[in-house]
């Protein structure tokens, strides 16, 4: 694959997938991909990783290691559907409350759904709101957490300077997103799957394979492991590190405010 994926220094707010965009068009356009897939959003992720992601949100969340005590309060940005707020309710024993942000209402009505039926809406704050401009006072958050969102934010750079700012000191960010393979063979095999099969099958089972294109093409731009670390450090966190899941189809950032 002869595109070259977009760095530390930035590129991310103009490439809407391969297709480079207009500054303040790329919003708008990721939001129409989500309106679309959100009442399938776990197919989604079960596509793109061959249902791999679920354990590696679950060992998100063991890392992140929620305590089991009231008062505890995490910030889970691109998170409509609950996906991760849940497991770190759960993880506390139910003692976590978690707001759950994201700038699409579609994802947000799946998610608050879901809380009812799960008896977590007690725990749980649905708001809709974007990344770049959080509706938070300064410190409000023991931790800020985002799965596979971070790189349909058009300004990376802006949204990481507002989980720090929304922190507590001594908080605690955590970011899982699709990285770069580091293993041979398995690179080829992954790309091969992701440009190949995932639009046909998206198209097959919902009927528009464009949103998975979109997507696909999204992780190929997205900045390496060691190039979004450096933008994690650029914010100002620190202690900033990463694991690799499956080869580095995945990796999961960490970062504290201390």
């Amino acid at each position: 694959m002869s595109v070259e994926r977009t760095t530390a220094a930035g590129g991310m707010e103009t490439s809407y997938g391969f297709r480079k965009v207009g500054a303040g068009d790329k919003q708008s356009l990721v939001n129409d991909v989500f309106h679309k897939v959100a009442d399938r959003y776990d197919l989604m992720n079960d596509l793109m990783s061959g249902g791999l992601h679920r354990l590696w949100k679950d060992a998100m969340v063991a890392w992140l290691n929620p305590p089991k005590r009231p008062g505890w309060k995490v910030l889970d940005v691109a998170g409509g559907t609950g996906d991760i707020a849940f497991r770190i309710i759960e993880a506390s024993h139910r003692n976590a409350h978690a707001a759950v942000l994201d700038i699409n209402g579609s994802m947000l009505e799946v998610g608050r759904d879901r809380a009812e039926k799960k008896g977590l809406s007690e725990n749980t704050d649905f708001v809709e709101a974007n990344a770049e401009a959080l509706p938070f006072e300064d410190d409000t958050f023991d931790a800020y957490t985002i799965a596979f969102g971070i790189r349909n934010v058009p300004r990376i750079d802006v949204a990481l300077s507002e989980a720090f700012r929304v922190l507590k000191r001594g908080g605690r960010f955590l970011c899982l997103e699709f990285s770069e393979v580091d293993m041979p063979l398995l690179d080829k095999a992954y790309e091969a799957w992701s440009f190949t099969a995932i639009p046909k099958i998206g198209k097959a089972v919902t009927g528009d394979g464009e949103p998975y294109s979109y997507l696909v093409e999204s992780i190929r731009k997205f900045p390496n492991q060691q190039n979004f670390a450096a933008m994690i450090a650029r914010a100002g966190f620190d202690r900033v590190t990463f694991r690799n899941y499956s080869g580095g189809i995945a990796a999961l950032h960490s970062g504290w405010k201390l």
